[in-house]
Formats: C-alpha cells, structure tokens, sequence
C-alpha cells in the first residue's frame, strides 16, 4: 500500500459525538458517537429495548470516535456501565464540546 492509500484508509470520516440519555436511567449520560443523524439513531436504540433515549446533546464533527474516546477516557472514574457515566448531562456536554475544539497536536520525534 502506498502512502496516498495508506493516508485515505486511516482518513476518519465525519459525524456526530452525542450524549443521550435514557428514560430508565436518569442519573446516568450514554456518550457515544455515530456518522447517521443523532435523533434517528436514539429513535432506533429505542426500539430494541424498553424506555426511550433521548438525545442532550449533539456535535458534528471529523474523528468523532476519536472525540468519544477522549471523553470517556477522562471519565474513566465515573463510568456506570459500558457506554453509561455518572455525570450530568452539562458537564458531559462541556466535555465533548471541549474535545471536538482541541487542536491536534503533531507528534515530532
């Protein structure tokens, strides 16, 4: 694989980092992310199990997995369960808000 080709496949795609929340759970926040529309993909997760999600907040935006993974790795501390974290919906939307605007940093050796 040459080094255009290699560029291209590890090019990350846009769409949405999210934090939703579930009728069940109301002192949890679910932070993931997703390429499709925020609140058809909470309609869909909403079919397959009993309660609602809801969309708190959504942001467009390049890498958003690698925007998701930054956020859950600052609330390592506060995780609930699998995508679930003990925070309130404002502070987790200050922390994907705050990682979709952090600058990339360039690794030089």
């Amino acid at each position: 694989m040459d080094n255009v080709t290699t560029l291209n496949a590890n090019k990350h795609e846009h769409g949405h980092v999210y934090v939703m929340t579930h009728s069940i759970f109301s002192d949890v926040v679910r932070i993931g992310c997703t390429p499709e529309d925020t609140e058809q993909y909470a309609k869909n997760l909403s079919l397959n199990t009993p309660g609602e999600y809801h969309i708190a907040y959504s942001s467009p935006c390049e890498s958003p997995c690698e925007v998701k993974q930054r956020v859950r790795e600052s609330l390592q501390n506060k995780i609930y369960m699998n995508e679930f974290y003990e925070v309130s919906v404002d502070e987790a939307k200050s922390m994907v808000q705050r990682e979709v605007m952090r600058i990339p940093s360039m690794d030089i050796h």
